[in-house]
């Protein structure tokens, strides 16, 4: 991706988050996050993903009051940024907030049924039976002078 739609990118993020953040009239945008903005290379759409805090019923809600504020939003762009277009806004739900926590849930769950039934977790290796190589040097390495060229 250009360096140039990098900047864009960035520019509308930072913009639109300030206008959502200063608060929109509309009722139905709650807690909103926005996550990053994808520009098409001719600038004329712009994807943005946001986050939503709650379940599904104010996620639908929140798109909703976006999708119908995305006039004044484009006016907000079109004064902060300087482009020769102000692209079309389509709000998309941003899942991977949601993903992580599904990928977090699956990871604890494997590593305790890892877990021997004590609850204790298993001893690491080299950390108590590994005698006879005390101070990390070993019979083949370090001192003896074998083994060096």
């Amino acid at each position: 991706m250009a360096k140039r739609l990098l900047r864009v990118n960035e520019a509308l993020r930072e913009t639109l988050s300030q206008a959502i953040g200063e608060g929109l009239k509309d009722p139905r945008v709650g807690f909103v996050t926005v996550t990053g903005v994808e520009t098409s290379p001719d600038l004329r759409h712009a994807k943005v993903f946001v986050s939503v805090l709650g379940g599904k019923k104010e996620r639908e809600q929140t798109l909703a009051g976006l999708a119908s504020s995305h006039g004044y939003l484009q006016e907000r762009i079109a004064a902060a940024v300087r482009l020769k277009r102000t692209p079309q806004l389509v709000f998309l739900y941003d899942d991977s907030i949601d993903r992580g926590m599904r990928m977090e849930q699956l990871l604890k769950r494997y590593e305790n049924e890892l877990r021997p039934e004590g609850g204790e977790e298993a001893p690491a290796a080299g950390a108590e039976g590994d005698r006879g190589h005390e101070g990390g040097i070993g019979p083949e390495g370090g001192e003896s002078g074998e083994g060096e060229a």
